[in-house]
């Protein structure tokens, strides 16, 4: 079952839009999390502070909303091995695609990037092609 919520995708989609548009206006840097939290420890001494604040964000924002809102339960279909597998690769395709999907499909695309394009579409087209896999029962989801 799905839940239609288009009000709060719209939000949500304009917030991520205006804090990259942000992010490029007042620091030039590009709002990809990978690139931001992967070089957290090994940026310049003047450049971690925004990252460590980039990163607390998201990991305070979920609390700050349950101030206001009850979150939504989460139920996992997968075991805590197939999670580990999971992050693994998604780490390692963020670091062999340099970036993950929200620095190419959202900043990437915004700056009209043609490596961001495939690298997008290559992500889109993995995730259609998986989905269409499990369902159909080709492979155990």
């Amino acid at each position: 079952m799905t839940t239609f919520t288009p009000l709060q995708s719209l939000t949500g989609g304009l917030l991520i839009g205006f804090s990259t548009w942000l992010m490029i206006r007042w620091l030039g840097k590009v709002a990809g999390i990978s690139g931001i939290v992967g070089q957290l420890w090994s940026a310049r001494r003047g450049d971690r502070g925004w990252r460590f604040a980039f990163a607390a964000g998201l990991l305070l924002s979920p609390l700050l909303y349950r101030l206001f809102a009850p979150l939504p339960a989460v139920q996992l279909a997968a075991t805590t091995s197939w999670l580990i597998i999971a992050g693994m690769l998604v780490g390692f395709g963020s670091r062999l695609g340099s970036g993950c999907t929200s620095g190419h499909g959202v900043c990437g695309l915004s700056r009209l990037s043609r490596r961001s394009l495939v690298a997008t579409l290559a992500f889109m087209a993995t995730a259609m092609l998986v989905v269409w896999l499990v369902r159909h029962g080709l492979v155990a989801g």
